[in-house]
């Protein structure tokens, strides 16, 4: 029987177990099974749920399987990440992680299975989870045609400033998600713990101006292997219609190509069409999926 341990706050021995197990995991699997979000609160030794098996032997200090919560808020169901090392599966660690993922949240859960793998797909239905979104993962060559920046009158172009713009775009992006509270209920400590990671470029996170006030924004990231990726881009509502969706998305392009990265890549959401249009009309085809899969609301 698998003991899940819940922790508040992860002890450095576990926090280096479990980053053990995401590195197995990923090398296994051909994807990350956390996001960027959940790996930040890991390393941070933030809140999570981990098992240790008896025989620690190639299982990064003990730690065999690990998973991340997010509470609800905001009306918001609680969201979970698991992720078992692929030495210690078919052990029921995966099926004791979310059971107690759904005895902690206490209600209505979500949970992400990147990659859409078969074993997760088994596991949710398993348990009674149904599919509830998902995320495509969209990639293209930086060589080939890219369209100029064509900005509409009245809109200026500049690079976010550390130190003074991060109130601005907080209020910005939680105007631009509003509907997405994922992304649009960041805190400054969210921001800050990004700004703080080594990938963090300012000179590649794009503010659009109109009067001066922040309109929409582009946040790019270059990952090892030469791939760039259109982190995040955010319109405010009414700046909709001005064409600053696609105007920042090409001003991130064109600045990861400039760097000499070799493909792009991004993720969107399978509903939002509009933006699913526009990035396949610059090129971009299907790569991979992310599924969130929930239970009855």
């Amino acid at each position: 029987m698998s003991e899940v341990r819940v922790r508040a706050a992860l002890e450095e021995s576990e926090v280096a177990g479990a980053l053990a197990v995401v590195r197995e995991a990923t090398a296994a699997d051909g994807a990350g099974p956390l996001s960027e979000h959940a790996v930040l609160a890991l390393r941070a030794g933030r809140a999570g749920l981990t098992i240790v098996d008896g025989d620690p032997q190639g299982s990064g200090g003990g730690v065999v399987a690990y998973a991340h919560l997010d509470p609800a808020r905001d009306g918001e169901p609680a969201t979970g990440e698991l992720v078992v090392h692929p030495a210690f599966r078919k052990r029921g660690h995966g099926r004791a992680l979310l059971r107690a993922l759904l005895a902690e949240a206490g209600g209505p859960l979500r949970v992400w299975a990147h990659g859409d793998l078969p074993a997760a797909a088994a596991l949710a239905e398993a348990e009674g989870l149904a599919r509830a979104r998902a995320l495509f993962q969209l990639r293209r060559p930086a060589a080939g045609p890219l369209p100029e920046v064509e900005l509409a009158d009245g809109v200026r172009l500049r690079t976010f400033e550390p130190g003074g713009d991060e109130r601005a775009w907080l209020r910005l992006n939680g105007r631009a998600f509003a509907d997405h509270p994922e992304q649009g209920a960041w805190t400054l400590d969210d921001l800050r713990d990004r700004e703080a990671e080594d990938w963090f470029d300012p000179a590649g996170f794009f503010l659009a101006e109109r009067a001066g006030v922040p309109a929409g924004f582009h946040w790019t990231k270059a990952h090892p292997g030469g791939i760039g990726e259109v982190y995040v881009v955010g319109v405010d509502p009414d700046a909709q219609g001005l064409g600053l969706g696609r105007a920042l998305t090409l001003a991130g392009l064109h600045h990861l190509r400039d760097r000499g990265l070799d493909e792009f890549m991004l993720y969107v959401d399978e509903s939002n069409t509009a933006a699913v249009r526009l990035y396949e009309s610059l090129g971009f085809t299907r790569y991979a999926v992310d599924v969130m899969y929930g239970t009855g609301e």
